[in-house]
């Protein structure tokens, strides 16, 4: 009985000496480690944050900001505002003549947040816009819910029609699109600059030569 056991340890002991053998083994040549790159890289697909031109400024979408798509897109805004001459304030203020007005402050009483009050300044067209763009962002604690608008032209259209009720402060020019150079007169500028370059190096090497001659 006594052999038979050992005999029975004696293997068992065997198998787990080559279980623990063959777990080391592949552990070296296997390894669980996560990848550096995630996933695989997709030809034409731009990570984020990468590429991709910027769009318009602000100036250049207000100085072509169609009034009557902001009317459309302050329809978001109806169920808590209003923007009539003596409106009431309703969950949000009356918005009558709010473009250049002083940021949280005014508006007939309305109970701004603390927030808000804080920022201090006053609704420029760029104030606006960082504030349509994300309330919460712009005044983290604002008790205003709206989410914002994503869409910077939407922003711009809304600013021009709120702008037309009560303020009609002057757009902004659009700014100057950016100097284009043709191909061929980037070519003629870097033949030339080789040029004068060449002109410079003879001249130098001259210039050196002549202490030697003089001796």
């Amino acid at each position: 009985m006594s052999d038979r056991f050992n005999t029975i340890a004696g293997w068992a002991l065997f198998a787990g000496i080559i279980a623990l053998g063959g777990g080391i083994v592949s552990s070296k040549m296997f390894h669980g480690e996560r990848p550096e790159p995630m996933g695989y890289a997709i030809e034409g697909v731009e990570a984020e944050g990468e590429g991709g031109a910027a769009g318009p400024s602000l100036n250049t979408l207000l100085a072509s900001a169609d009034v009557a798509a902001g009317e459309k897109v302050f329809a978001k805004c109806i169920a808590c505002h209003t923007v009539n001459q003596g409106g009431a304030n309703g969950i949000g203020p009356n918005l009558w003549a709010v473009v250049g007005d002083p940021i949280g402050h005014g508006r007939g009483g309305f109970a701004f947040s603390d927030a808000l009050k804080k920022v201090g300044g006053n609704w420029t067209f760029e104030q606006l816009d960082h504030w349509l763009t994300s309330p919460r962002t712009f005044a983290n604690g604002t008790k205003m819910s709206f989410a914002g608008l994503s869409k910077p032209e939407d922003r711009a259209n809304l600013i021009a029609y709120l702008n037309t009720q009560g303020t009609n402060l002057p757009l902004p020019a659009a700014d100057a699109a950016p100097a284009t150079v043709a191909p061929g007169e980037v070519a003629a500028g870097e033949a030339s600059n080789a040029t004068a370059a060449n002109a410079a190096d003879a001249e130098g090497a001259t210039n050196a030569a002549a202490p030697a001659a003089a001796h």
